[in-house]
């Protein structure tokens, strides 16, 4: 089975310009009704960016443990992309106790109080025209305002073997050979992803997006709930084939 970095390349060589993902923000608070689309190389650019980041500020490598502490979001996406092309582990699940946290390697989160108790922590503002974190965040990597000087371009230091951990949901450990599922989706499918909230949820549309896009698909993910009427409007207007 492909990689991640294998989707995304092969992403890139079938349609750089087909969008890929589309975001849309159903929460209540500043960011509601927000839409993001990203195509192919526009996704690449923030996963080249980031992984630059990972692997230059903070020597993310393989056997690294980076923790997500982000909801179901566009940025999310791109983040565990980056952590999977410098061959790191991405973890996600409830905000880990005391002990877990002293096994990580890294925090990305939108939670500056959870950042501001770790030694290596990277603050992400979820707005999309976000300039720098709303409040201050110590010595963590503040992304709206550092990782645009990061570069465009990304070359690992060291790939992972297959064997070696790229997802951890909740203490489940899935390996490289296999975090890129064939969930016998058809081809070129357009898949409605839907989360709410931190934990299992970040996991499943993680794990559905790589499926999605492996098959050359892209995906629609709504973070909230709507209507059922609203919903089903949406999915017509964005050409939705599958929910899974």
């Amino acid at each position: 089975m492909p990689t991640p970095p294998d989707v995304l390349a092969a992403m890139l060589r079938a349609d750089p310009a087909r969008p890929r993902v589309t975001f849309y923000e159903d929460t209540d608070g500043p960011t509601r009704g927000e839409r993001i689309e990203l195509s192919a190389k526009v996704l690449a650019n923030w996963v080249s960016k980031a992984a630059n980041a990972l692997q230059d500020e903070f020597e993310v490598a393989p056997g690294s443990r980076v923790l997500l502490a982000l909801p179901p979001h566009w940025r999310a996406l791109y983040w565990a992309l980056a952590v999977w092309s410098v061959g790191g582990t991405v973890v996600v699940g409830r905000t880990p106790g005391e002990a877990a946290l002293d096994r990580l390697d890294l925090v990305v989160t939108d939670d500056p109080a959870l950042a501001a108790d770790q030694l290596q922590a990277v603050v992400v503002t979820l707005a999309a025209l976000a300039r720098q974190a709303a409040v201050p965040t110590g010595d963590a990597m503040d992304e709206a305002r550092e990782l645009s000087t990061h570069g465009d371009q990304f070359v690992a230091w060291e790939e992972p073997v297959d064997e070696a951990v790229a997802l951890e949901v909740d203490g489940v450990r899935t390996p490289y050979s296999d975090v890129v599922a064939d969930l016998g989706w058809p081809a070129g499918s357009r898949v409605h992803l839907r989360g709410t909230d931190l934990g299992t949820d970040l996991g499943t549309v993680l794990t559905q997006a790589l499926a999605a896009w492996a098959g050359d698909g892209s995906v629609v993910l709504s973070r909230g709930t709507l209507p059922a009427d609203d919903q089903a409007r949406r999915e017509a207007v964005e050409g939705v084939t599958l929910t899974p």
